[in-house]
């Protein structure tokens, strides 16, 4: 993740010279395949590909999605540090969609390879028990992301995500990611740090729910 986010910082404030020697013998082998650039008319294929066709989603107007997405994330500082033709370049990264109520948007133990942002609607994230039950975590609303653990790290999902309504969602795939620490890092940068910033918070909620549990008992 460290390194993630150094290559936007270094793409970001354009450093020259030996950080960039220092950076090239660094990430030869890391970035040589992660960062590989491909051809405009070839985009990598991503797990929602499948889930996006299980779902039943649809495909959201860019516009009207680009405007959801910064009504909730618009005035996080560096995105509002970013002139507005920035932010329209999101269209070309992100997928907007809409899905159904009803809908497994996340299942539980699977590999992941993109994130959801919720736009509108309510999302219930649920812990599934050996038995069947789901145990109820949160309920996710407009602006926060889902699935941003198992894009960062690769690890299988820690709990399943099921649509409660009509949901309007953005989609971050890994090799979006990718394509913007290339292509655009002052936005990818701004778009990892919003992401981080709820990550943050969300732990913050739960250590402070499991201590009042632990209190309690």
């Amino acid at each position: 993740m460290k390194r993630l986010l150094d290559r936007f910082s270094l793409n970001a404030t354009g450093r020259k010279g030996e950080d960039d020697a220092e950076v090239k013998a660094d990430d030869e082998g890391y970035f040589a395949t992660q960062f590989m650039e491909r051809p405009d008319t070839v985009k990598a294929s991503s797990a929602w590909t499948a889930r996006g066709l299980a779902v039943g989603a649809h495909a959201l107007d860019p516009e009207v999605g680009l405007s959801l997405l910064l009504k909730t994330w618009g005035k996080d500082a560096l995105m509002a540090s970013l002139p507005a033709q920035e932010h329209r370049k999101l269209m070309q990264h992100l997928d907007f969609v809409t899905v159904p109520p009803g809908r497994e948007l996340i299942v539980q133990e699977e590999k992941g390879d993109y994130a959801l942002i919720v736009l509108e609607g309510l999302v219930a994230v649920d812990r599934v028990q050996p038995t069947g039950a789901r145990a109820r975590l949160a309920e996710a609303r407009e602006g926060d992301v889902l699935g941003e653990m198992s894009l960062l790290d690769a690890g299988a999902r820690f709990a399943s995500c099921l649509t409660l309504s009509r949901c309007s969602l953005a989609v971050l795939s890994n090799a979006a990611l990718d394509e913007l620490a290339i292509e655009e890092p002052r936005l990818g940068l701004a778009l990892m740090t919003s992401t981080a910033r709820r990550l943050s918070l969300r732990m913050r909620q739960l250590s402070a729910r499991l201590g009042a549990l632990l209190t309690a008992g």
